[in-house]
């Protein structure tokens, strides 16, 4: 099968899935139609077994809905349901100081703040996300004042109780990641200088200061200039998140109107975290690596989550739709795909075998796995998981749609291994029962 019709073929098959089957059960299940927002963890059946509320999720799903208004098509039911959450957020998520909670009640009663600003990143998104689908300038000018809020608590050490005592002396990868992207969505819908700096200081840290090119990785944390830090936190590689950093590399590129140099760096990190990622024996990227290839202490190491799988996947249609580089390897297991194959069925058994069993309607339910496939969770936490992989599916939508005008038959080259095999298990290829029963 030639790459435009792999990718019109898949774009097809994930739009279906998304707008018949996860979309109406988050509909049916997920929203709180008494005081707004949206439950997190629902199961499989659609029984609401946690009414704690995510603040995260508030503004991570307000965001979905806008995108997909943006990117499919508008419908007045995913408006409104955007809007829902982000009046839930302002009523109930904000705190007197300007920042938000972690957690809430399902009345909005607050519940718990953290010390991270990503309750907030996820609630800017949200507002500039809506303000372009609803042509309302207004959640432009909030997603904007949210974002020197972030920036004011990012830059003001006094403001944010530390997470070690001052005599550990670090930073985390995992702030100048998100306010990439978070930039880069609020300036589809205002210009302000803060978000250009930003997007500059975060791409300098990451490229500077948390690449190692001596360990080809990016660390989670280094020291306050880059140091590596020959602990087992400093020695810490995340493939999920460096993956995700590659994508909004990617994107930083492209808005710079292709800057080479940055796509160049940006295809790099997708490499080298595929490399320290991929689980050679049973497929699928693990949570946690050393970079000096000790046992990291994290429990969940070598379980597989669902976010690096769909990050991969998100960054390898990328990849391609920039380079028009098209696979020709089986998702790294070393089988070189035969030009006449049908690309589609080339899904290694791991692979298959890591997503968990697939349910009748086709939509793929757990949260987590062991390193073999096995699932971790027998409720296997829908609430978190499908939510997750609706906005993956939804950006998958818009850039499979795009692939498949790309205009590169059968393409033959250099591997970004992960986009023929995983689109196709993650959006239930074939009738086969994947992994462990129920």
């Amino acid at each position: 099968m030639e790459d435009k019709s792999y990718f019109s073929h898949w774009a097809a098959k994930y739009k279906s899935d998304l707008l018949d089957n996860i979309l109406p059960f988050w509909f049916e299940h997920g929203i709180d139609r008494v005081h707004g927002g949206y439950y997190t963890c629902v199961d499989r059946d659609g029984t609401l077994y946690d009414p704690t509320k995510s603040v995260w999720f508030q503004g991570r799903f307000a965001y979905i809905l806008a995108y997909a208004c943006n990117h499919i098509g508008t419908r007045p039911e995913w408006l409104a349901a955007s809007r829902s959450g982000l009046d839930f957020i302002e009523r109930h998520c904000t705190d007197s100081d300007g920042r938000m909670f972690f957690e809430v009640a399902a009345d909005g009663t607050p519940l718990r703040k953290r010390r991270y600003l990503f309750s907030e990143c996820f609630a800017a998104i949200a507002m500039a996300e809506y303000s372009l689908a609803a042509g309302d300038p207004w959640y432009a000018s909030k997603a904007l004042d949210l974002f020197r809020l972030i920036i004011r608590y990012k830059n003001d050490p006094e403001l944010l109780e530390p997470k070690y005592l001052p005599t550990f002396k670090a930073k985390g990868h995992s702030l100048p990641m998100i306010l990439i992207n978070t930039a880069l969505v609020i300036r589809q819908v205002i210009q302000d200088p803060v978000l250009d700096c930003q997007i500059e200081e975060s791409i300098r840290e990451v490229t500077n200061n948390f690449l190692h090119p001596e360990f080809k990785a990016l660390l989670e944390t280094v020291g306050p200039d880059g140091e590596f830090i020959d602990t087992s936190i400093g020695r810490t590689i995340n493939p999920g998140h460096c993956i995700e950093t590659s994508w909004f590399l990617m994107e930083a590129a492209l808005a710079r109107g292709g800057d080479e140099a940055l796509l160049k760096g940006a295809l790099q990190i997708l490499d080298w975290s595929w490399e320290w990622g991929w689980d050679k024996e049973y497929g699928g990227i693990i949570n946690f690596r050393d970079c000096r290839g000790f046992p990291p202490q994290d429990y969940s190491q070598d379980m597989k989550f669902w976010w690096p799988q769909t990050e991969t996947v998100i960054a390898s249609l990328y990849a391609y739709k920039l380079t028009g580089d098209a696979a020709q390897h089986a998702a790294g297991q070393g089988e070189v795909v035969d030009e006449d194959a049908d690309l589609q069925l080339v899904l290694p058994r791991q692979l298959r075998q890591l997503v968990g069993q697939r349910r009748h309607d086709g939509v793929f339910r757990r949260l987590s796995t062991i390193r073999d496939g096995g699932p971790v969770n027998t409720h296997d936490g829908r609430g978190l998981a499908d939510v997750l992989w609706v906005h993956f599916m939804d950006i998958d939508v818009h850039i499979l749609q795009r692939c498949a005008g790309v205009g590169v038959d059968g393409g033959r080259g250099k591997i970004h291994q992960f986009l023929l095999p995983l689109a196709g298990v993650l959006s239930g290829n074939g009738n086969v029962n994947m992994g462990h029963g129920d």
